[in-house]
């Protein structure tokens, strides 16, 4: 258990938002439920009355009112903005962070969402000591953290592989307005990190076959697919190629516009979808692997994102500033934290 501390969720309603809040409250700290409809921020109150515990303070904000952010804000440690798309709720919400002094984890998976965040906010967090991690999440916060624990003593490496092995996926209405976002700022043109730099490219990209550790073994993959770790690796480690794989079916799935949202299966509300998520880094003619197994990659974000906090609020971090998960945090050490929810293979 914590210490109590108060932890404000911007978001707090949203599909991911509502796992952040319970685990939250499963490690001991009090959610401060905030986002854009009062209405839903209500009902999740509610909702939490009604199973016993102890009711929750609700702070409607909008990203266009720096004021009722500010009071949303207000006596928290820390703040989770789980509300996407992240390319209109990041930097105010950054903003309110460090205005009121604290610090700022979103789960941003949008890749020019988080190229923003670094671009326009590393030199005044700096400078202020101010805390700020993007992409505390699934994607862009997990890659990094197994990008970064495979590499272990390694400074650099030629390139970094990030193969994701998902059963399914059952886009929230949140990662489809977020996909959107992302490729209207592309013009439709799709991303890619190589040669030290993002890359922005109208062709298709590759499919190929990856070869997964068991139970997956040899899958078609989309190449290229390219998610937010092609940000959080290259921003603080030496890897000039970057990149990012998902199965097949799991990429249909989230093109087809009739794929319905995740449906819970247990008592956590976690869907039945189940992940494998398989990087490989190379330097020379060396190769190291990291593997990572568990369940609903959007179930899985809130352990990621409550313990960055955690280790933030109790100094447990390497920096300050504008950081991803694996240049603020000591990723094998992270990544054991995770094990209720994670199971990690390291083989170097």
């Amino acid at each position: 258990m914590e210490s109590g501390h108060t932890v404000a969720v911007y978001g707090a309603y949203g599909h991911t938002g509502r796992f952040v809040v319970a685990q939250l409250r499963e490690r001991g700290f009090i959610p401060v439920l905030s986002g854009r409809d009062p209405g839903k921020l209500k009902e999740l109150a509610e909702e939490s009355a009604a199973a016993d515990r102890p009711g929750l303070d609700v702070r409607p904000a909008s990203v266009d009112d720096p004021a009722s952010l500010d009071r949303a804000l207000a006596g928290a440690a820390a703040v989770i903005n789980c509300a996407g798309p992240f390319a209109t709720t990041a930097a105010p919400v950054i903003e309110a962070a460090l205005r009121a002094r604290i610090p700022y984890v979103d789960v941003a998976a949008e890749v020019e969402a988080n190229v923003d965040t670094f671009a326009h906010f590393t030199d005044r967090a700096r400078a202020t000591g101010a805390v700020i991690v993007p992409a505390m999440a699934f994607f862009g916060g997990l890659g990094d953290l197994l990008v970064t624990a495979a590499m272990g003593d390694w400074t650099a490496a030629d390139e970094a592989h990030i193969a994701y092995g998902l059963s399914s996926w059952h886009p929230t209405a949140g990662t489809r307005v977020a996909g959107q976002v992302s490729r209207t700022r592309r013009n439709g043109e799709r991303v890619r990190y190589a040669n030290g730099r993002l890359e922005y490219r109208d062709d298709a990209p590759p499919t190929l076959d990856w070869h997964f550790p068991d139970p997956l073994g040899t899958r078609a993959v989309i190449g290229e697919f390219t998610m937010a770790d092609v940000v959080t690796v290259p921003s603080h480690l030496s890897v000039p190629e970057v990149r990012t794989y998902m199965t097949i079916e799991a990429a249909r799935d989230l093109s087809a516009p009739d794929t319905p949202a995740p449906t819970a299966v247990d008592e956590r509300g976690r869907s039945a979808q189940t992940f494998l998520v398989d990087v490989v880094v190379r330097s020379g003619g060396t190769e190291r692997r990291a593997v990572a197994r568990g369940r609903d990659i959007y179930a899985v974000t809130a352990p990621l994102a409550v313990e960055a906090v955690r280790r933030i609020l109790t100094g447990r971090t390497r920096t300050v500033g504008v950081s991803s998960a694996g240049g603020i945090f000591d990723a094998a050490d992270f990544l054991r934290a995770l094990s209720a929810h994670v199971s990690l293979e390291l083989r170097q």
